[in-house]
């Protein structure tokens, strides 16, 4: 998994002034070295660059650093790449058939040759988790996997193209300067830690969609979508159902256990991270070798551990009945309340951007510890979305809630700025036009109506926007010390598949991801397997919570404070001496009054930094 970025205008030539752009090209990669700090390399050609920073999981040999360059007759390619393509063996069989060499064993080398080959259409030969750009001489093409996996944004200013793995890679261009304009604000206290499909929050900022490619060329820019979701009746029973997604769980997994360096796997003791794990642990256990483990808790949550609707109990336990059922060789990491705090900033600095909190903050740390053990881990995101493992597809409020149904009641958002700022921003409004946007792009079956086309749209809103929100909280995190994060549930052909299975076989007679938990019957121990959902752990020490109000106490005491030019001082003030009620969201499952603490001061370093 690396960083790429790079650039391309048609209206200059860039070999003119070749040291400087070159140099450009290093500042420009090593704004995200935290991303593969293995390699790196530049390539430069009369109207494009391309930078690159690698982290070696597969071909590890020096043959495979990028920008990876290949000649066919009188055309050179150029490729910088991150990801994982997972399928490579029968993309080179069929490479090779057609008289390609390979000098490498990374995937970069069958990615570019398959370019080579098949042009653009060659993405829709790729399983895995990818965002690339191939400069051809006349054009170049940006591409993004079909789940969002991994991130790629870009901004396009006066003819110039500018992209990369994160948008610290752009700002290093000195023609780009971050802009805080007043949508920007609109997204930060409506929208955010979600975005918007294609919407990179700053002015003028974009991502290339999941499923789709960009090209760029003296033509202009234009965006492509070569995947997308398409439904139609589901034909099998419920046993050939359950039979088939244990097949594609266990294809998946398996399939990303590829790497030349050692894979381990998150294990929180939750039902999704379990059966990755079992699987992943018999994989290894048949080429005799033991899954390396990990789980994450904070110091002193046996003792202020609070239950509630949304985390009913701890993980654990739950985890100490895998270690008795499953051979592995098993990693406990806490965080103290103070790195928790501090790691706020760093979690902003990673995303560029406020974001979810200290659910980032925690998994920013968790992942640096992992990363000195492991280079590769797989998790097990994505499977509350396709299996309708959330609230939101069971409780009547967020079914028949007009919005996004992660984020029903945004008033405490809109209750904290100042009165002609929240006017001025019509955040309600604004959250409204988004969501039904999204719900018109909803590919319904033919005749569906009710509780059935309503249960359709909240499949889609949690895959179009959640989902991909997770992703890139995953991405983020992992990378910023360097650890790539597979993610199997995400396989497109899981996502396709479950796309058209019926939700009452998804969750039959109301049972949270029972199609789920009946295709994996005698891989899990059965405490395990029917255990209630639990989200992503979370601190209920109150020490925590002293530091938030602590350090946003001062922010608002601070009359130079970026932050009080926005918020009303006394509903910030309130909403400090507020208690904390950690059973009512105000974003997703995890993000009560004490998260809403810590995104404010996310916001007031945010502004700050960029501002």
């Amino acid at each position: 998994m690396c960083g790429i970025t790079g650039f391309a205008d048609f209206g200059q030539n860039f070999l003119d002034n070749a040291d400087k752009n070159i140099r450009l090209l290093k500042t420009m990669h090593q704004a995200i070295a935290h991303r593969g700090g293995d390699a790196s390399g530049e390539f430069l050609d009369k109207n494009a660059g391309l930078g690159h920073a690698r982290l070696t999981i597969r071909g590890l040999e020096s043959a495979s650093n990028q920008p990876l360059l290949r000649t066919q007759g009188q055309k050179q390619y150029a490729i910088v790449y991150n990801g994982e393509i997972y399928n490579t063996s029968e993309i080179n069989a069929d490479l090779a058939d057609k008289g390609y060499k390979f000098d490498t064993t990374s995937d970069t080398e069958s990615v570019l040759y398959a370019f080579m080959e098949y042009g653009a259409d060659c993405v829709k030969l790729f399983n895995g988790i990818f965002a690339f750009a191939v400069w051809d001489g006349e054009s170049l093409y940006l591409f993004r996997d079909r789940s969002g996996i991994k991130p790629l944004f870009y901004t396009i200013q006066n003819g110039l193209l500018v992209f990369g793995s994160e948008l610290k890679a752009i700002f290093a261009h000195p023609d780009i300067t971050p802009i805080i304009d007043d949508d920007v604000i609109r997204k930060v206290f409506s929208i955010l830690p979600a975005r918007t499909e294609g919407d990179g929050v700053f002015k003028n900022m974009h991502e290339i969609k999941y499923g789709c490619y960009g090209v760029f060329n003296k033509s202009g820019f234009s965006e492509h979508r070569y995947w997308q979701l398409e439904s139609r009746p589901h034909t099998e029973t419920y046993e050939e159902t359950a039979d088939h997604l244990k097949a594609l769980i266990t294809d998946a997994v398996r399939g990303q256990m590829v790497a030349d360096v050692p894979v381990c796997s998150f294990l929180s003791g939750g039902l999704d991270s379990c059966i990755v794990t079992a699987i992943a642990s018999e994989f290894l256990r048949e080429k005799h070798k033991i899954l390396n483990t990990f789980s994450f808790d904070f110091t002193e949550n046996d003792r202020y551990f609070v239950s509630n609707s949304f985390q009913p109990e701890q993980d654990k336990p739950y985890v100490r009945k895998m270690l008795k059922h499953f051979s592995l060789n098993h990693t406990f990491l806490e965080c103290s309340q103070p790195d928790l705090a501090d790691y706020l900033y760093k979690a902003v600095d990673a995303k560029d951007m406020p974001g979810m909190a200290d659910v980032d903050a925690s998994l920013l740390y968790f992942c640096k510890e992992v990363k000195k053990h492991n280079k590769v881990t797989l998790t097990g995101e994505c499977a509350d979305e396709i299996f309708g493992g959330y609230p939101w597809f069971h409780r009547e409020e967020f079914i028949n809630a007009d919005t996004f149904p992660w984020s029903v009641n945004i008033d405490v958002r809109e209750s904290l700025l100042k009165k002609d700022i929240a006017k001025k921003l019509s955040i309600k409004e604004y959250v409204h036009d988004i969501y039904k946007k999204t719900l018109a792009q909803v590919p319904y079956l033919d005749g569906e109506t009710g509780i059935k086309r309503r249960q359709r749209e909240i499949s889609y809103l949690n895959l179009n926007q959640f989902m991909t929100t997770l992703l890139w909280r995953m991405d983020t995190t992992s990378m910023y010390s360097g650890l790539e994060a597979r993610v199997p549930f995400a396989d497109h052909r899981i996502i396709e598949y479950m796309w058209n299975v019926p939700f009452d076989m998804k969750c039959p007679n109301g049972v949270v991801k029972g199609l789920l938990r009946d295709s994996v019957k005698g891989l899990l121990p059965e405490e395990l397997r029917l255990r209630k959902k639990s989200p992503y752990p979370k601190t209920y020490n109150p020490e925590y919570e002293r530091i938030l109000k602590q350090r946003l106490t001062k922010i608002l005491n601070d009359k130079n404070a970026s932050l009080n030019t926005l918020i009303d001082k006394t509903a910030a003030e309130n909403l400090i001496n507020s208690p904390a009620d950690y059973g009512k969201p105000w974003f997703g499952q995890l993000m009560s009054t004490p998260q809403m603490l810590a995104y404010l001061i996310e916001v007031n370093y945010w502004l700050e930094k960029y501002a």
